[in-house]
């Protein structure tokens, strides 16, 4: 005979079952419908945020030190030789491009005009633009392209020198790629980001939700564009950011 005991836990079983029974029927399709329309544990999902405090030094794996630009010297659009000594105690931007390229280098050029418009009146903010098809960007070509393009900056350098030497400048002292390829676009093959430099000379980023350094900015999609085809976000309106954040170190 089954006692009181064993019929009050049955009877509590049943009870829980109901409960967990009415519980799937009302609870389990509205959860279902949250993660079909993306709305549980969103953060979770999403790709980590970038963060707007402290920019992060960039460090060379190998050693651990600090990234800073090496040395330079080469001939500007107006044939007067610029340094690396000459950057100091200024924010910049570094790019690397050619002015018969084809494909990503006016989008480039329009990113860091509006950077330019946008410091205008900032002594201490300044733009390197080194070639990686010297044998043709000569200072008076690149002069013309200077005027095309509506570079006006005193401390926006367009520079041009031994290819070599550029080339050695783009891929050690940045790790950018920089490279002559018959079959690219242009015959020359190079990234589309931006490095951002401190007055010191050291290369400077903000850091992702995961505290890893975003090391470059993109600089291939322009603010008003947002997203690209691919939909990665513009990265102009966090660079304007961070070099505000420099200027006043």
């Amino acid at each position: 005979m089954p006692t009181a005991a064993n019929k009050k836990r049955k009877y509590n079983y049943i009870w829980i079952s109901l409960v967990i029974l009415v519980f799937g029927i009302i609870f389990i399709p509205k959860i279902v419908d949250r993660l079909a329309q993306g709305d549980v544990v969103r953060d979770e999902r999403s790709a980590p945020t970038l963060s707007s405090g402290e920019l992060a030094y960039i460090e060379n794996g190998a050693t651990g030190e600090r990234r800073k630009v090496p040395p330079f010297s080469f001939l500007n659009q107006d044939s007067v030789l610029v340094t690396d000594k000459d950057y100091l105690g200024k924010v910049y931007v570094v790019e690397f491009f050619f002015t018969t390229c084809p494909t990503i280098c006016p989008v480039m050029t329009k990113n860091l005009v509006e950077l330019q418009n946008t410091f205008a009146y900032t002594e201490d903010f300044g733009v390197a633009s080194f070639t990686i098809n010297p044998r043709y960007d000569t200072p008076t070509v690149l002069k013309k392209y200077a005027e095309k393009n509506g570079i006006t900056d005193p401390d926006w350098h367009l520079l041009t020198g031994d290819q070599d030497e550029i080339y050695r400048l783009a891929e050690e002292g940045f790790y950018i790629v920089a490279n002559e390829v018959e079959d690219a676009p242009g015959g020359f093959e190079h990234s589309g980001m931006f490095a951002l430099v401190d007055k010191e000379g050291y290369i400077r980023s903000r850091k992702d939700g995961f505290g890893n350094p975003l090391i470059y900015y993109r600089g291939t999609i322009t603010q008003e564009q947002g997203t690209n085809a691919e939909g990665e976000e513009e990265q102009i309106s966090l660079l304007k950011e961070d070099i505000k954040k420099l200027l006043k170190e």
